[in-house]
């Protein structure tokens, strides 16, 4: 039997808006010295493409800048549920969106690519999982754009509960992600997981000042790990969303401050960081802001990286 929905479902309802989203957030002191900063004004990524009408959410370019995938609630023409959408680049632009292979009735989001951009991760509720949202695999060829069949994680990333937003660091060797199922802090907790003899090995929290009472979830590593970038919610089933930055000293991430204005609204859902691999001064991030197309969009701003002290 497949656990209670609701909670996912109110998690994509803050995603794509509800609310009106008006006025700023309020900035927070000024960051120190190792922090980055955001620079310019955010745009729609892709436009057309892309960011639409619909709601989008979390994408992720692969190291090539050939192929960007992406989550949708309501874009047609996918199997059901929730879908992930690919588009590729050729010598005319970018192709139309179209559902990838491995999607299901089921729900299927928060898609990224390997380091290598051999391997696509993601989570599904799909049969065959530990529970909730489990993370999942498939192998994607660069050249043909051909996805193979899809694979669970394990217990070993997987529980009874939530795996949400999969992200791998720039060399591959570990894993990031958010749960609900493993204990913690709080609700959802970010952890990872490092690769080693060949397997992923047993979750562990993410170190640092990042887990807190409510929910720490969607993250991503900024510039090398300087940098985590990160979705902060209260209550993510009843409450606004925030992105925050914390900045790596010593292995561990300290000083999380709430991005300003130019990212988060004031009483709105501003979640799915992720960085385009081609485009390394390049934050990428979901909701809903004036100047958007759709219900959510996927969101560009450019930043500067922070001190190179801690590699």
């Amino acid at each position: 039997m497949q656990p209670d929905p609701a909670p996912r479902a109110r998690r994509c309802a803050t995603a794509v808006g509800l609310a009106t989203v008006l006025g700023a957030c309020a900035s927070s002191t000024p960051a120190p010295e190792r922090s980055f900063g955001l620079v310019g004004d955010a745009t729609p990524f892709l436009p057309g493409v892309v960011s639409s009408a619909y709601s989008e959410i979390r994408a992720s370019v692969s190291p090539d800048g050939c192929c960007v995938l992406w989550g949708s609630t309501d874009r047609p023409g996918g199997a059901g549920g929730w879908d992930i959408w690919v588009s590729r680049r050729t010598q005319d632009g970018w192709s139309a969106p179209a559902a990838v292979a491995f999607d299901t009735r089921d729900n299927e989001f928060d898609p990224a690519f390997s380091a290598d951009g051999h391997t696509v991760y993601f989570f599904s509720n799909r049969p065959g999982g530990l529970g909730g949202d489990d993370l999942w695999q498939v192998a994607f060829d660069p050249a043909t754009g051909a996805f193979g069949e899809a694979r669970n994680l394990g217990a070993a990333l997987n529980s009874a509960g939530d795996e949400w937003a999969p992200t791998p660091s720039a060399d591959g060797s570990v894993l990031l992600f958010a749960s609900d199922g493993r204990g913690g802090a709080g609700r959802h907790d970010l952890f990872t997981s490092r690769w080693r003899d060949g397997a992923w090995q047993p979750a562990e929290p993410l170190m640092g000042e990042v887990n807190g009472a409510g929910d720490d979830f969607d993250a991503a590593f900024i510039d090398g790990g300087r940098v985590l970038v990160f979705a902060r919610s209260p209550d993510v089933d009843e409450q606004p969303i925030a992105l925050w930055a914390a900045t790596r000293v010593d292995g561990r991430y300290v000083d999380a401050r709430a991005l300003d204005a130019r990212v988060n609204v004031e009483g709105g859902w501003i979640l799915a960081p992720a960085q385009d691999p081609t485009r390394p001064g390049v934050l990428l991030f979901s909701g809903r802001r004036e100047g958007g197309p759709g219900a959510a969009d996927i969101h560009q701003i450019r930043f500067n990286p922070a001190a190179p002290g801690d590699p």
